[in-house]
């Protein structure tokens, strides 16, 4: 992590021409499978903070001093691609997330599932943190979360986060770039998620732990915050599991879907990324777990970044730097062509 600043600046070029590759690789083409609000959609919460666009295909929530807001897909799904661009609050927006995530927790309260992208409300001039999750059969005590930054700053330009789960793996993207793979072992049992979820999103106020712990709260003078949405994807089986529908016709073909193998490229491209952005990894915290979930496929490259409470070892002010780096070369980028990424 300690180099040159010479070999800094080559290591971020050799990132980029490896992400290239991957967005290239992936080949998702999901611009043509978008869903429509109305159409796939409907309000979870907050109904008057969430603002659909004229032709329908857009939408924003709001949160103000007297709610968030969110909304959920109209149908429960068997395995899928779940998938939106999201262009975050601006400014100030401590104490503020906003997820991204599929669930059933309104139907299996006790024994829920849960995949989640979480973005963590941010103070302007620092990188911005997400973190992902999954939860299987409502296993809440043996969280599986993983935290990173950003490379870019996420509220100036809209970027494609995904979702995909088949019966045998999860990956999560960023703009087509896989940033965590999780594959199915017997020895997970119940532990990965296998029942149907829907897709959920939300904007809301969790200032007692989500910047710095809890120590930055929202501060509504900069109210309202607003989280856009667009380009909504539901792609997979759906399913009705009150009814005993479960559908499965379609999972061989989403298993075997180009997009679900990741290519030598793509995996070059995540471990990458691991390497540079990724914050803390449950895999990595030995105090947590003493013996690693058995999902988790420990890498030495990264296992040396970390400490035994799964954070890294290096401190925020050199990750600020290298963010202030970062960005000369990815910040100018045009987000709307993956190509240029």
């Amino acid at each position: 992590m300690h180099k040159l600043e010479s070999g800094y600046v080559a290591s971020i070029l050799i990132f980029l021409v490896n992400f290239h590759v991957a967005y290239t690789a992936t080949n998702f083409n999901i611009s043509t499978n978008t869903t429509s609000f109305s159409k796939g959609f409907t309000p979870l919460f907050g109904e008057h903070n969430i603002f659909p666009s004229d032709d329908d295909r857009s939408l924003q929530l709001h949160l103000n001093q007297y709610t968030g807001s969110g909304f959920r897909s109209s149908d429960l799904y068997n395995h899928g691609l779940f998938s939106a661009k999201i262009k975050l609050p601006s400014e100030y927006t401590a104490g503020i997330v906003v997820a991204f995530y599929t669930t059933n927790g309104e139907i299996f309260e006790k024994t829920h599932d849960e995949l989640d992208f979480e973005f963590l409300g941010n103070i302007k001039g620092k990188a911005w943190r997400f973190q992902t999750n999954m939860y299987g059969n409502g296993s809440t005590s043996r969280g599986r979360e993983e935290r990173y930054y950003l490379w870019f700053d996420p509220s100036k330009h809209f970027h494609r986060y995904t979702i995909l789960w088949t019966p045998n793996k999860i990956i999560f993207f960023i703009d087509d770039v896989p940033i965590r793979e999780i594959v199915k072992n017997d020895a997970m049992g119940g532990d990965f998620p296998s029942k149907p979820m829907g897709l959920y999103a939300t904007i809301w106020d969790a200032s007692d732990w989500a910047t710095s712990g809890g120590k930055y709260k929202a501060n509504y003078k900069y109210a309202p915050f607003v989280a856009e949405f667009t380009d909504l994807v539901l792609h997979g089986c759906v399913s009705d599991p009150l009814e005993g529908v479960v559908a499965t016709d379609g999972e061989d073909q989403l298993a075997t879907a180009a997009f679900a193998s990741l290519s030598p490229n793509q995996k070059m491209a995540m471990k990458n990324f691991r390497e540079k952005y990724i914050q803390y990894s449950y895999c990595y915290d030995t105090l947590r777990y003493p013996t690693p979930p058995p999902e988790c496929v420990l890498d030495p490259a990264e296992r040396r970044l970390f400490k035994d409470t799964g954070r890294l070892k290096f401190d925020e002010r050199h990750h600020r730097r290298r963010f202030k780096q970062t960005r000369q070369y990815i910040g100018t980028t045009n987000h709307d062509n993956r190509k240029d990424v």
